[in-house]
């Protein structure tokens, strides 16, 4: 990702903004560049980890990943802890969600060749899921509104779940699992 700094050059804001208008860089943020012949090889989610830190790959990103969901994320979705931020560039659209400290758990580094990124686990995909739209799940037709998979659904951990549920303290959440898993 920051490739110029990885090679040890020293780039002048003139040349910088050259290789800008001539379409070999390509601005993600302030000091983050990429070449734009490299752009194919970088993961949106390495794009994520890169413009945002601390972050992990969660939400509804996550959740169609792990299949819980039918559909396909267009934009990134990502947990910090830091203040909710949008990002839009000509890479894509990047949206965090802001998290308490102590609910910044259950991801794993993801690495494939140049791309390295946190992914969260598909049950804290779904607890920051219905964490943060926990206001959007009152009852069961919600629950049926979210359309998650039923054989993805079976093959979560039980026991991480009820483990990250102690963590989370939120007894609406749990109120929410407890519909979703008919327990």
């Amino acid at each position: 990702m920051q490739d110029l700094s990885i090679a040890g050059l020293t780039i002048l804001p003139v040349q910088l903004s050259q290789w800008l208008s001539q379409g070999y860089l390509i601005k993600a943020k302030n000091g983050v560049y990429v070449f734009a012949e490299r752009r194919g090889e970088l993961a949106m989610e390495t794009i994520s980890h890169y413009l945002y830190s601390p972050s992990y790959i969660s939400l509804e990103w996550a959740l169609s990943v792990h299949g819980l969901i039918p559909e396909l994320a267009y934009n990134t979705t990502a947990i910090t802890t830091r203040k909710t931020m949008t990002m839009k560039n000509e890479l894509g659209l990047f949206i965090y969600h802001s998290i308490k400290k102590e609910l910044f758990f259950g991801y794993k580094t993801v690495q494939n060749g140049v791309n390295v990124y946190l992914l969260a686990e598909p049950e804290k995909a779904l607890l920051d899921y219905l964490y943060l739209n926990s206001a959007q799940v009152v009852n069961q037709d919600d629950i049926d509104e979210l359309r998650l998979n039923p054989f993805a659904l079976e093959e979560l951990d039980q026991e991480k779940i009820k483990l990250y549920l102690k963590i989370f303290k939120n007894k609406k959440l749990e109120r929410i699992c407890a519909l979703i898993f008919k327990q």
